[in-house]
């Protein structure tokens, strides 16, 4: 047999196994979330806040209760998370947004927030209705993917 031959062979049964291993991580990961999700949906309740600040920063600089970052995994406690500082009552304290709602929380202004322990899952106006966000502005290859698919795929080059 031919050297390259086996080599193909061993490296395609690497990538096999790469993608049954990843496929069953991904699985486990899945219903880790689902598992997850489902928690914090039973422990939601809705509150009154006033919203001082909101950042995007790291774990560590957010000013969390140091069992939130002795619980958070390694690989999190470096990137950064949507952090909003909210007058709850007579307290200020530091919650965790969700990233979709994130951009549509108003500062300096007082909300109905449902709150799941120190995660913030949505928020509604107490005064008025709250913003949407703005639309982020498409780049170039999003505006011509979009074009193509408007004008019903690719035309045949003559």
């Amino acid at each position: 047999m031919n050297i390259g031959l086996i080599i193909f062979f061993v490296l395609l049964a690497l990538v096999a196994i790469a993608l049954v291993v990843l496929y069953f991580l991904g699985k486990k990961a899945q219903k880790k979330q689902a598992e997850q999700q489902e928690l914090m949906e039973a422990n939601k309740q809705t509150v009154s806040m006033l919203i001082i600040d909101k950042k995007r920063m790291k774990l560590k600089e957010a000013g969390l209760p140091q069992i939130v970052l002795d619980e958070a995994p390694k690989l999190m406690r470096n990137s950064k998370l949507p952090i909003v500082k909210a007058k709850v009552g007579p307290q200020i304290i530091s919650l965790i947004s969700d990233d979709k709602i994130f951009d549509s929380i108003p500062v300096k202004k007082e909300v109905k927030a449902v709150v799941s322990g120190i995660y913030i899952l949505d928020v509604k106006g107490l005064h008025g209705k709250v913003q949407k966000a703005p639309e982020k502005k498409k780049g170039f290859f999003k505006r011509m993917a979009a074009a193509i698919q408007e004008k019903g795929g690719a035309k045949p080059v003559k």
